[in-house]
């Protein structure tokens, strides 16, 4: 019974047999059949008693089975059609699709545009662009293995082999299509994928038309925390919502992707889902209708009903189904054309959301024996029973190999079969299974089971150039890369392979999960019998295996094994021989035999070896050898050169001739003896005291490097990293030499990094610049870590200094030169005479030689002489300027031997060749002049003796890079210190260069060297040169004119001489202006006298008496009068050098010469003077004119004739310095043109002159007119005209005035010249820029030197409670014009008003800022106080100190009404506890100094002061003032600012208007009463009147009910009586604000809310405007953006957006403007105020280009009735803010499209009448009246056009007007009577 209660089986019961009926008993038990119990009885007895009936029945349930069989036929690709909706999960995600497993084991793809169209757009675009897209993410980005997805069948194609392939739709477009915008509901189960990010959250897309679905940031924020990890969510991912809110009948859909809502997500009745729109994915609350064998029909949603197969029971309750049952199901798939639902009861879908778990069949390929059958499907496949009890599945395609071979009555349930897992089914949770025979033996049948390094056989698929693809088996392929096509690298790999090929491979690498395949087709690897490594475990030390190389570096090859496992050969691993150069044995590809030597697995590291041992036994023999003769890192040895390498020697060690290697580099510590040792060491040669720098593997390194061995001796050289600590300096060399750093190496092997930053004392821009390979070093320690083995290195010269400069200098000189002196002895031992001779010649030594050549460089060549081959050779310079001809004896010094190109360097110095016999003195200092540079050291002659001294170039080993400004160059002097006095062997003193500060430069041209690099040299008369004259000077000659230049003319005399004619002496008296060279004609007749003879070579003009004078051009003259004389000129010759030719010209001196050229580069002009003369005019000395200056080749032509005026001479160069407008003298009263050099704002220019001379122009002497930018005209280089004002002090005072520069022009000086106090008269208007905004005022400077002050209630008419308002609107340059209200010479004081009244200008504060005016009484208390002081003074006249201090006090009494504490003290609130500004004690000192010197009449508190600096002046009287009379010096012009409100007058608060008492501090306590009793009876009388009529105004204004209402208490009565007045709220804000008590402001604005009534909606907009204002600006960001935010809720959105914009413009917060209107073109896009708003925001931005782009996306927003209406607007932004020919344009073109809409007309009417000319008016007008359009219009047009000529034009013109309208209505009339 056991077996018969069991639970229903997973997948239901099989076909009953008869055998099998105590299952039937225990089905019928279960009651999963309704079966009753009479039919069982009748079936029992079926035999024995009813054989009829039994045989009825037994059909009957054949068929009704048949049917039920039929009915719960599982999905096949049969069964699929286009459009069915199906539940799917992910199950593969690639780059360009999506693999996905379907019910029923079957599986289909979705391609990556079938994801969403938001995605395939950016998708697009990313192709467009040809570049990645930020905000596209890729699939595997978007989708994971297990998701759970809706798809649409799209397509089911039929592939070549007559596979059926399922594609897939994801897109929600396909998926729900089938949905409407009216059937949604609140609560349905929806996918989407994301389209696109908005401000408050995502739109998504759900594919239902007419909807628009929008996901609120709050409602993501759960899935981003824990699904998302956190990101924001991306376009294109695919979201499960749930639908929060539906409204609009659809329109607009609110969604969730919270996890408990669409887990728990349930579709319901109520909303409605029917056959048509049921998706796949629901749950549903269903109930079991009837229960069969293979699954369970269920009725869900009243009348719906669906199956579900025996996969998709819940397998805990198999078995336990009854009907009616209730139980919760999810739709599976649903077929569009039979209505067909198939549902699952797994638990795993009934919780929406949920991925399904990552399962994979652990057995996947493996095969399995006698596998029963559970069931069999005819239409689709059978179900097996595995043996740990799981059910797996099998395709009828599976089931047998073919076909015709398929025999279904195998497949009873029961029977077995042999078969093997092939795939997995997510949806399923099956196994899939294959019994066919083919798969059931291959090898491979998935990547999973291919390992690297096995074989496998397959067939060639395709060739292609990246490799060839192969097949392994029907899933599995794989490529061979060109690589590993052959053991060698093949070119035409399709000669050898075909397509269909069978070939055998061996695996290199396979990745199951990219499906990646790498095989190998090189034979030795294919058929290697070693033991292949697939990874670093199986590389055991002394394995021998087969690789290939993967790559060859210098350093070693890389060798690569099966699963990238790799490892290095290093350079001595190679062979047994030492391979310098691995490339050129080595090459990638190469399949190599290797032993491994060392592996680290965990590093992932390997030493390998090509060197295989063969014998045992000859390799321990060979070990005890070596361990007898090895030698040790460290070690002294003497070695024997073998043979020369590539980079080095070859040698042997003795004793036991050991190989070993000795690098080029490491000859010897000098870069440049390495070479020349290796060039001159040959085989046989000893070398000894050979340092032994490492020991490895039979491969010894060795070091001969001086510095290193005598390191190792003195035992300087650390062996371990514990020995080493920081500060150290250590001797070594350079390893390797990377782009951050260099490696330097040491004797014991250890290495350190010196990084790029301290590798020099200098700049390093390449590493390479400054050291090479093997180079020595010296490197201080800064850093050392132990653990890690490595330490960090200076090799700076500050930091690695070996003592004195001067001796290491020497020490490497000495060293350098007897390494050298060791090269010539290796010479001497050739037989070559060549070579022998050169190395007995030393340096010094003297010669007699002949000259072979003069080279075309200047250089001479020496013939060989007895010695075939050797080159002797003087350079250009050390010819020193001598005639020499080949085959000339010459007497030579030689100055070096270039003993690697075997060359002589010889000099025919005269100095040198005739040294001095003098006695020399050791450490004495000489001048002397580098003759031969060579790389480490330098030969010079020293200018006293002409012996030749070496010095060393360096002064320490790392000293080896120098700037070109650094290095010496032949010619050079330098300053030497003897320290040998006797030449050695070497030739040569020895000496130490002293300090580089004593250089002197080599002369660039020398007289008779060099042609000056400006001569332009002619062609013609160089042809001239080779024929020789006998012509001497005096000579007439005549001749043909050939060539006529500017300056000179080209004659060709007799026997084909050729001459010159300079334009100097071509006529007696030149005429200005002209050209003399143009007198004379080409082909004409000339008749000249020579006057000199000029040298092709030098240029210079020779003597008649010197040998090369033959060879000269003849220098002629045409001019009558030389020809005319007997006694004729000559010219001077090479004896006067050119600087004295010039000295003959004195200062002032007037002189011809001729324009040569004009030097662009230079601004010069370069003249002629006489043919050895030639002087330079700098541009600015060539005119006065702007004009000519500019285009200075317009004025001056090449070759004329110019007067000018000589400067002086040119000391730098043989020119003399000329202008043209007279003598250069910059004193005062001089007008002279300069270059702006520097423009600093706000206080003038420099201005730079010919000769270095510098001037300053203050920004008052810029122009007769101040402006409020004075400078924008002026950039550096432009050229001004100067009026030189002073030259006292070390620059000019200039000034650019027209006035001054021009006076002739007698041109209008709108604001004349202040240049100290006496300029000013009172009350004179004047204009002066703002310097500062102080305490005490606003000071003016009115001139360069003079200030002024403006006292704040002369300042503005208003009174600001914020003194930010004074920085905004008093900025430091801003031009003002002012009222001089006094001048006081006594104390430099000046008071100035800023006042309307005064000025006649409007307000420094403009209206539209709303403050409050400052208090009449308060202006007037000045006045009074001023009378009653002048009466005080006449009657007896007091100390001017207590004067001062009581009117202060009087003052702050009147400011302070009786301890009224609501007013402010000053409109400048600061802080408390800081100083008013950094100047304020002085500022106070000086208005103090003021008030004390004050006289009688002046307005002391409410005036405006200015004070003048002048000089030491204000320091002095400054200085004077007793600091402690003044015990609080900040307050006094604290309080003479009044507030602008003083809300509480009483009688007591008018006191001040009395004469001044109160409490004051203990030293002024004397003083008052003293004061007080003088008062005469009659003036307290006055005084008493006064007050008492105070008192009655102040009555009578109480009474006025036009009053201002001046407290808190006024205001509540005001708001009372008008509570919906926002202009009272917003005046009760501003008496706040004035208070600066902004919280008490902010809650009057929060009342007005409350109080306005609702539907006064523009005044609460108005409190509104208000408050964000305030906020603006005095609030922070936050708080602006919570009232802005509340203002939108409450008002109209657009407005409150616009008013907030216009708030942030006005403030010009420009960005958060900005930012601003793009948030309202998203927000409002079909608003077409926002797009011209924001058009005109840009304009007045001076975005043009961005303000045009606007309108662009304006016209794409709006709807097209709007469009003529933004264009006119957006024509009209640009006529007022932009480019008027734009806008014009705009009109145009609109206009030329709709010519009728007469509003645009005339809007252009208006445009053009406001910016255009009158001929533009009347151009438009015409064109507009002969337009047709309606009477009226033309009415309307005309009427404009004749009160437009009324108003500008003529009589003539208005008449002409009528006359047209008269014919316009003529016109009509005629037509309407036809």
């Amino acid at each position: 019974m056991a077996n018969m209660e069991e639970s229903f089986p997973r997948g239901g019961t099989r076909k009953t047999h008869k055998s099998e009926k105590a299952f039937q008993y225990s089905v019928e038990h279960d009651n999963l059949f309704d079966i009753s119990t009479e039919e069982e009885s009748t079936k029992r007895k079926k035999n024995q008693k009813r054989p009829a009936q039994a045989k009825k029945l037994k059909i009957e349930k054949r068929e009704s089975s048949k049917f039920v069989r039929e009915k719960f036929e599982i999905l096949n690709k049969e069964s699929l059609c286009e459009g069915m909706r199906i539940l799917g999960c992910v199950k593969e995600v690639n780059e360009l699709d999506l693999v996905i497993s379907l019910p029923n084991g079957l599986q289909g793809v979705v391609q990556v545009t079938e994801i969403c169209d938001a995605y395939t757009e950016k998708l697009n675009e990313q192709v467009a662009q040809e570049e990645p897209l930020q905000d596209l993410v890729s699939l595997p980005e978007l989708f994971s293995p297990g998701m759970l997805v809706r798809c649409v069948v799209s397509s089911l194609s039929i592939t070549q082999r007559g596979k059926k392939n399922i594609k897939l739709s994801l897109n929600p477009k396909n998926v729900n299509k089938v949905l409407s915008a009216e059937a949604l509901k609140s609560g349905m189960l929806l996918t989407g994928t994301v389209s696109s990010l908005e401000d408050h959250g995502y739109l998504v897309d759900i594919g239902v038309g007419g909807a628009r679905a929008f996901l609120p940031l709050q409602k993501a924020q759960e899935y981003i925390r824990q699904k998302n990890k956190g990101a924001k969510l991306k376009v294109g991912q695919y979201l499960n919502c749930t639908i929060e809110e539906v409204k609009g009948n659809g329109g607009v859909v609110s969604l969730s992707i919270g996890h408990s809502e669409v887990s728990a997500a349930i579709a319901t009745e109520e909303q409605n889902w029917t056959h048509n729109n049921l998706l796949p994915g629901l749950v549903v609350k269903a109930q079991v209708q009837k229960v069969t064998p293979l699954g369970l029909t269920l009725k869900f949603l009243s009348f719906f009903t669906g199956l579900v197969d025996f996969m998709h029971l819940d397998p805990k309750k198999a078995g336990t189904y009854f009907s009616n049952q209730p139980v919760k199901a999810c739709v599976l798939c649903v077929h569009p054309q039979t209505r067909a639902v198939r549902l699952s009861l797994r638990p795993i879908f009934l919780h929406p959301g949920r991925p399904l778990p990552r399962l994979s069949c652990q057995q996947l390929g493996a095969v399995l024996d006698d596998v029963p059958v559970q069931d069999f499907f005819p239409n689709t496949g059978a179900t097996f029973r595995l043996k740990d009890g799981a059910l797996a599945y099998a395709w009828l395609s599976h089931l047998s190999n073919s076909k015709k071979l398929f025999k279904p009555e195998t497949f009873k349930p029961g029977n077995t079969h042999k078969c093997r897992i092939i795939d997995y089914s997510q949806m399923d949770e099956l196994a899939l299974l294959s019994l066919r025979t083919s798969i059931i033996e291959a090898q491979f049948l998935w990547y999973h089971d291919i390992k690297p390094g096995v074989l496998v056989k397959g067939t060639v698929l395709t060739i292609k150039p990246y490799g060839i693809l192969v097949k392994v088996s029907k899933q599995v392929r794989g490529l061979v890369p060109p690589m590993h096509l052959a053991d060698i690298l093949m070119k035409n790999p399709e000669k050898k392979y075909h397509i269909g090929d069978e070939v055998k491979c061996r695996v290199l690498l396979c990745n199951p999960e990219a499906k990646k395949l790498i095989m190998t087709l090189k034979k030795t690897l294919v058929e290697s019998k070693l033991p292949a490594i697939t990874c670093y475990a199986d590389a055991k030390p002394g394995l021998q295996t087969h690789g290939f190389i993967l790559r060859v570096k210098d350093y070693g090859c890389i060798v690569k094994f099966y699963n990238d496992v790799q490892g290095l050969v290093p350079k001595h691993e190679l062979s047994a021989e030492y391979v310098p150069d691995p490339e050129s044995v080595f090459y990638t590809g190469q399949v190599v035999k290797v032993v491994v030597l060392s592996c680290e697995p965990s590093k992932e590291r390997m030493l390998l070896s090509f060197k295989l041992s063969s014998d045992p036994k000859k390799e321990c023999a060979g070990h005890s050898q070596k361990k007898r003769r090895a030698i040790n890192t460290g070690q002294l040895v003497d070695v024997k050169v073998l043979e020369k390498a590539k980079d080095g020697l070859k040698v042997a060690v003795l004793p036991h001739n050991i190989p070993a290697f000795l690098p080029t580099p490491h000859l010897s510590d000098h870069v440049a003896n390495g070479p020349l040792l290796y060039h001159w060491l040959q085989a046989g040669d000893t070398l000894h005291r050979v340092l032994c720098l490492s020991e490895h593997h039979e491969h010894v390194l060795l070091c001969r490097k001086p510095a290193l061995v005598s390191a190792v001796e003195g035992g300087q050289d650390p062996k371990s990293f514990s020995e080493i600590h920081p500060g150290m300096l250590l001797i070594g060399f350079v390893k390797s030499i990377k782009d951050y750093g260099v490696f330097v190496q040491f004797p014991s092997g250890l290495s350190g990094l010196a990084p790029k930053a301290i590798m020099s004392d200098k700049f390093v821009t390449s590493t390479s610049d400054h050291f090479v390979e093997g180079q020595t070093v010296v490197a201080k320690v800064t850093n050392v870590d132990e653990e890690k083995q490595r330490m960090l290195l200076s090799l700076r010269l500050s930091d690695c200094t070996l003592g004195d400069l001067a001796t290491t200098s020497l020490l490497l000189l000495t060293q350098c030169l007897e390494e050298r002196q060791g090269v010539r002895s290796l010479m001497s031992n050739r037989d070559s005479v060549l070579i022998q001779t050169l190395a007995e010649m030393t340096p010094g030594m003297l010669l007699d030689l002949e000259v072979q050549e003069v080279l075309e460089d200047g250089s001479v060549l020496f013939s060989e002489g007895p010695v075939p081959g050797l080159v002797l050779r003087a350079s250009r310079y050390h010819r020193a300027g001598q005639e020499v001809e080949s085959g000339q004896k010459k007497k030579v010094v030689i100055l070096n031997i270039d003993m690697l190109k075997l060359e002589v360097h010889v000099s025919l110095c005269h100095d040198l060749v005739n040294r001095k016999a003098k006695k020399l003195k050791k450490g004495s200092e000489h001048q002397a002049i580098v003759q031969h540079l060579e790389e480490s050291f330098a030969v010079a002659s020293l200018v006293e003796t002409g012996h030749l001294a070496a010095f060393s170039l360096t002064s320490h080993l790392n000293d080896t890079f120098h700037f070109d400004s650094e290095k010496l160059q032949v010619g050079q002097g330098v300053s030497l210190t003897l320290e040998t006095t006797e030449p050695g062997v070497t030739g040569l003193l020895l000496a130490v260069e002293g300090p580089a500060a004593k250089r002197t430069m080599r002369k660039t041209r020398k007289d008779s060297e060099t042609v000056d690099e400006d001569e332009e040299v002619d062609p013609a008369l160089i042809v001239g040169t080779i024929k020789k004259h006998t012509l001497s000077i005096g000579d007439v000659v005549t001749g043909t004119v050939k060539s006529i230049k500017p300056t000179h003319v080209v004659v060709t005399l007799e026997d084909g001489i050729i001459g010159c004619i300079h334009a100097s002496h071509i006529l007696d008296d030149v005429p200005v202006g002209t050209a003399p060279t143009s007198k004379l004609k080409v082909g004409k007749k000339i008749t000249a006298r020579v006057i000199g003879g000029r040298d092709m070579k030098t240029f210079k003009f020779l003597p008649i008496s010197h040998p090369r004078f033959i060879r000269t051009i003849p220098e002629l003259s045409v001019r009558p009068s030389e020809l005319e004389k007997d006694g004729h000129t000559a010219l001077n010759t090479h004896s006067v050098s050119p600087l004295e030719k010039i000295k003959q010209y004195q200062a002032g001196q007037t002189v011809t010469c001729f324009l040569k050229k004009y030097n662009v580069v230079k601004k010069w002009l370069e003249v002629e003077i006489a043919p050895d003369i030639r002087g330079r005019i700098p541009l600015l000395l060539t005119s006065l004119s702007f004009k000519v200056l500019k285009h200075p080749d317009k004025k001056f032509r090449i070759g004329q004739a110019l007067k000018a005026t000589v400067v002086g001479p040119d000391s730098s160069k043989a020119f003399l310095c000329l202008s043209l407008i007279g003598p250069h003298k910059l004193e005062k009263g001089e007008v002279a043109m300069g270059r702006v050099v520097k423009v600093t704002p706000k206080e003038g220019l420099t201005v730079s002159f010919p000769f270095g001379k510098i001037g300053r122009v203050s920004i008052f002497h810029v122009s007769d007119s101040y402006s409020e930018t004075p400078l924008e005209d002026f950039t550096p280089q432009k050229i001004v005209r100067c009026y030189v004002l002073s030259t006292t002090g070390p620059e000019l005072t200039l000034s650019l005035r027209s006035s001054r520069t021009n006076p002739e022009t007698k041109s209008k000086i709108a604001d004349p010249e202040i240049n100290s106090i006496q300029d000013i008269e009172k009350g004179q208007l004047l204009r002066g820029y703002v310097k500062a905004v102080q305490p005490s005022g606003v000071l003016l400077s009115l001139g360069p030197s003079v200030t002024g002050l403006a006292q704040y209630p002369h300042v503005s008419q208003y009174s600001p409670a914020k003194s930010a308002l004074y920085d905004k609107h008093l900025p430091e340059g801003k031009l003002l014009t002012a009222k001089v209200l006094s001048v006081n010479h006594r104390g430099n004081l000046v008071e100035l008003s800023f006042l309307p009244r005064d000025t006649g200008k409007p307000d420094v504060f403009p209206a539209s800022l709303g403050l409050p005016l400052r208090k009449q009484e308060e202006r007037e208390t000045g006045a009074e106080e001023r009378d009653h002081r002048g009466e005080e003074e006449k009657g007896k006249r007091k100390s001017l100190k207590r004067k001062e201090k009581s009117n202060t006090q009087g003052l702050e009494e009147v400011q302070l009404p009786s301890k009224e504490k609501k007013v402010p003290q000053k409109p400048q609130a600061k802080k408390p506890g800081k100083r008013p500004h950094p100047e304020s004690g002085s500022e106070q000192e000086q208005v103090n100094k003021k008030q004390k010197k004050a006289a009688p009449s002046e307005e002391d508190d409410s005036g405006v002061e200015v004070y003048y600096r002048e000089g030491e002046e204000e320091m002095e009287e400054t200085s004077v003032l007793p600091k402690k009379k003044h015990p609080r010096p900040a307050e006094a012009p604290r309080l003479q600012l009044s507030s602008g409100f003083v809300w509480d007058v009483r009688l007591d608060s008018l006191t001040p208007a009395l004469p001044p008492h109160r409490e004051s501090s203990d030293s002024e306590e004397e003083e008052k009463p003293e004061q007080a009793t003088k008062k005469s009876k009659k003036e307290r009388e006055l005084e008493k009147q006064k007050a008492e009529k105070e008192l009655a105004r102040i009555e009578e204004a109480l009474m006025d009910p036009g009053r201002q209402p001046e407290s808190a208490d006024d205001f509540d009565r005001l708001v009372l009586s008008s509570p919906n007045s926002s202009i009272l709220w917003v005046q009760y804000m501003a008496f706040h604000l004035q208070a600066t008590e902004i919280e008490k402001a902010r809650a009057v604005a929060e009342r007005a809310l409350k109080t306005i009534s609702f539907r006064e909606e523009q005044e609460k907009l108005n409190v509104w405007v208000a408050l964000l204002n305030l906020e603006n600006m005095y609030g922070s960001q936050e708080s602006l953006t919570k009232v802005f935010e509340r203002a939108v809720q409450y008002n109209e959105p657009l407005k409150v957006f616009l008013h907030l914009a216009d708030i942030y413009t006005k403030s010009e917060k420009f960005q958060e403007a900005g930012e601003l209107y793009n948030r309202m073109l998203k927000r409002f896009r079909q608003e077409k105020a926002v797009w011209i708003k924001y058009g005109a925001f840009l304009l007045r931005r001076g975005q043009a280009g961005a303000s045009h782009r606007v309108m662009q996306r304006a016209l794409e927003c709006l709807p097209k009735k709007e469009h003529v209406d933004v264009i006119a607007k957006f024509a009209q932004l640009e006529f007022q803010l932009g480019d008027a020919e734009r806008a014009k344009a705009i009109f145009e073109n609109t206009l030329s499209t709709y010519p009728k809409r007469t509003d645009v007309w005339s809007v252009y009417i208006d445009m053009i009448i406001k910016h255009g000319s009158q001929k533009e008016v009347r151009d438009i007008f015409e064109r507009v009246i002969h337009l047709s359009l309606a009477p009226k219009r033309m009415k309307f047009f005309f009427k404009r056009y004749l009160d437009y000529e009324k108003q500008h034009g003529t009589e003539k013109d208005v008449q002409a007007v009528k006359a047209k309208a008269l014919e316009y209505v003529e016109a009509k009339s005629s037509v309407l009577e036809d």
